[in-house]
């Protein structure tokens, strides 16, 4: 009876902790590159739990000068919200996750109101309202 009971335990154990990896684990993707990486987040509670999404990119040809009202870092970390504007955002982190599922090249992405397209050329993203950036290299646009 106590075997059996042990083993029971040690398996809900192992439910649970597979349960807690599989919330913990982030909603996104990145590029076949590896250069450029987007996560999903929700509010939770606040703006009607509208969701935001955040692009980073590590590798930029030419990095813009960053603001005098930013401590951090600046220049590859851009965000939306499901209804507003999109922009380059001012961060001491990065969302890089080797974890992330990779989006095939001709692939589209989309969740809560927002759509990203990967191409050999770089990643576009946008949102409800059809704002949103391009990130590449070379190049990245908000519009």
């Amino acid at each position: 009876m106590m075997q059996r009971l042990a083993t029971v335990a040690l398996g809900l154990s192992l439910l649970a902790a597979s349960l807690v990896r599989a919330q913990d684990r982030p909603t996104g993707f990145q590029t076949p590159s590896k250069n450029i990486a987007c996560q999903f987040f929700t509010d939770n509670g606040q703006r009607n739990d509208q969701g935001v999404l955040r692009c980073d990119i590590m590798n930029l040809e030419t990095r813009p000068r960053r603001p005098a009202d930013c401590e951090l870092e600046w220049g590859n970390a851009f965000e939306m919200s499901a209804k507003g504007a999109a922009g380059r955002i001012c961060a001491g982190d990065t969302i890089m996750d080797p974890s992330l599922p990779v989006l095939a090249y001709g692939e589209v992405w989309q969740r809560a109101g927002f759509t990203c397209r990967s191409e050999p050329t770089g990643l576009t993203c946008f949102n409800a309202m059809q704002r949103g950036f391009s990130l590449a290299r070379v190049k990245q646009e908000v519009f």
